[in-house]
C-alpha cells in the first residue's frame, strides 16, 4: 500500500509555530501546506461507506465490493465500484490500493482525553474489590486527577493530549470529543480547554471537539456545597469560557453521589442560552432523572445509561437524544449493561465511545470499546460500527463533515489489514489499521 504523495505524517508541531484561535468542529485546521486541487483515488477490496443512501435491510453499512474513492482537495469527489470510477477516468492516480476493508475514520464521541498523571494504584484497589464511590469519598477518583491537572502547565497537558491523540489515530480514529472536568476551578478548567484548543489546531492529529465538563465533581475548597458550586459555575465560569470560544458543548455528571437534576439544570440551561450544545453523564450508578433533563434540553447525547427507566428512554426517543454507550467503564466497574434492547426498540440512536479517562476507563482504544459493546452489550457489528462513525458524527455536530464515505464529506478514512468489517470488533489488543487519513492526508501509518 502506498500513501498519497506529499501526505502529512503524524508528529509534533514545529517549535514556535504560529497558532490560530479555536475553529468550529470539523473545520480545516492549520498544519502542513496542502495542495487544494490534489486529486487521487483509493481502491479497496471492500469499502464500508456507512452511507444511509446505500444501506439495505441486509446491508445496513452500505458496503461496496471492489470499490474506489476519488479524493480532491481533501474531500470525497466520487464513491463507487472500481470499474465504474476508474473506467470513467482511467488516467487518475491510484495512490492507495487496499487489499482489505476500508471504513470511515472512527469517531470517539466521549473521552476525558486531556488528563495528566496516573491513578494506577487506585485501579489496583478497584480490581481487588474496592468500591468506586468509596474511593472517591476518600479523596481518590476525580479529585486525584484534579491535583495532577492543577499542578501541570497548559503545555504539559497539551503534550500529553497530543501524544494520546496520536495513539488514538494509530487505532483508526479521526475525530475525538475531549472533555475538561479535572480542573474543578475556573483557571484549571480553562487550562485543560486551552490545551484542547492547542492540540485541535494540528491537522496531523484527529479532529477535536471540545467539551467543558462543567459539573464533574466537587473540589475540596467547595466545602461539600454542591448547589453553591454549581451556581458559581453557571453564573461566572461558564459564560467566561463560552466567551473565549473554548467549548462547543457543556456536560454535567448527574447521578447518585454526583449532581442532582436541580443542581445541574441552571448550568445546562445557561449553556443553551449561550449557544452551546449539551451532553450529559446520566445514570451510571442510579437513575435520578437525568435522562428526562437531557431530553428536555435537547441534549446531543445522554452518556452511560446503565440505569435508566422506561420513562427516561421514551423521553430520549421523543427528543432525538443519542445514547452514548461506554462499555469499558461498565466492564471495569463490573456493572450490568444499559438496557440496550429497550433503547433500540424505542428508536434511540446508539453511539459507542471509549470514555478514555485515568480512572474507570483507562484506555485509548475505541476498537476495544466496540469489541466490548458487541460482546457485553449485545450490539450487532453494524450497530457498533455505525455507533463509532455516522451516529457518533451526528452526536458531535460533525454529520456534514465526516462519519461516512459519501460525496461532499471530508476524506477521513481508515484502511485495515482485515478482510471484513466483522473483524474490526474482534478484541485484537493491537492496532489493525494500516493507514488513517484525515482530509485525504495520512495522519497515522504502520511502519
Amino acid at each position: 500500500m502506498t500513501a498519497p504523495p506529499g501526505a502529512a505524517q503524524a508528529g509534533p508541531a514545529p517549535p514556535g509555530a504560529a497558532q490560530a484561535g479555536p475553529a468550529p468542529p470539523g473545520a480545516a485546521q492549520a498544519g502542513p501546506a496542502r495542495a487544494a486541487d490534489r486529486r487521487f483515488a483509493v481502491t479497496a477490496r471492500r469499502l464500508v461507506t456507512c452511507d444511509p443512501s446505500r444501506a439495505a435491510a441486509g446491508d445496513p453499512l452500505g458496503a461496496i465490493e471492489d470499490a474506489a474513492i476519488v479524493v480532491r482537495g481533501g474531500a470525497i469527489e466520487a464513491v463507487g465500484r472500481r470499474q465504474e470510477i476508474l473506467g470513467r477516468e482511467p488516467g487518475i492516480e491510484v495512490a492507495i490500493e487496499a487489499e482489505g476493508v476500508v471504513t470511515p475514520g472512527l469517531i470517539d464521541c466521549h473521552t476525558h482525553a486531556p488528563w495528566v498523571g496516573s491513578r494506577d494504584a487506585e485501579y489496583a484497589v478497584r480490581m481487588a474489590g474496592g468500591d468506586y464511590e468509596a474511593i472517591a469519598a476518600a479523596g481518590g477518583g476525580i479529585v486525584a486527577s484534579m491535583r495532577a491537572v492543577r499542578a501541570a502547565t497548559t503545555e504539559e497537558i497539551a503534550g500529553a493530549l497530543r501524544a494520546r491523540l496520536r495513539r488514538m489515530a494509530a487505532l483508526g480514529v479521526t475525530a475525538v470529543e475531549a472533555k475538561s472536568g479535572y480542573g474543578l476551578d475556573e483557571a484549571s478548567e480553562r487550562k485543560q480547554l486551552e490545551a484542547v484548543a492547542e492540540a485541535g489546531r494540528d491537522a496531523r492529529l484527529p479532529r477535536v471537539v471540545p467539551t467543558y465538563l462543567a459539573l464533574h465533581a466537587l473540589p475540596p475548597e467547595a466545602g461539600g456545597d454542591r448547589a453553591a458550586y454549581a451556581a458559581t459555575v453557571a453564573r461566572s465560569w461558564l459564560p467566561a469560557i463560552a466567551a473565549a470560544g473554548l467549548a462547543r458543548y457543556v456536560d454535567a455528571y448527574i447521578d447518585r453521589s454526583a449532581f442532582s437534576v436541580a443542581e445541574a439544570r441552571p448550568a445546562l440551561e445557561r449553556a443553551r442560552a449561550l449557544g452551546l450544545g449539551v451532553r450529559v453523564h446520566v445514570g451510571q450508578f442510579a437513575d435520578v432523572g437525568g435522562a428526562e433533563l437531557a431530553a428536555e434540553l435537547g441534549a446531543a447525547s445522554a452518556d452511560h445509561l446503565e440505569h435508566v427507566a422506561p420513562e427516561g428512554i421514551a423521553a430520549l426517543a421523543r427528543a432525538g437524544v443519542a445514547a452514548a454507550l461506554l462499555p469499558v467503564a461498565s466492564f471495569t466497574l463490573r456493572q450490568d449493561p444499559p438496557p440496550v434492547a429497550a433503547l433500540r426498540a424505542a428508536g434511540v440512536s446508539l453511539v459507542v465511545g471509549s470514555d478514555a479517562n485515568p480512572g474507570t476507563a483507562p484506555t485509548e482504544s475505541l476498537p476495544l470499546a466496540l469489541a466490548l459493546a458487541v460482546r457485553l452489550y449485545g450490539l450487532t457489528v453494524a450497530e457498533a460500527i455505525l455507533g463509532a462513525t455516522r451516529e457518533a458524527a451526528r452526536s458531535l455536530g460533525l454529520g456534514e463533515v465526516c462519519g461516512a464515505l459519501r460525496v461532499g464529506l471530508r476524506a477521513d478514512l481508515a484502511i485495515w489489514d482485515l478482510p471484513h468489517e466483522n473483524a474490526i470488533v474482534q478484541p485484537w489488543g493491537t492496532s489493525r489499521a494500516l493507514a488513517v487519513l484525515r482530509d485525504g492526508e495520512v495522519i497515522a501509518a504502520r511502519g
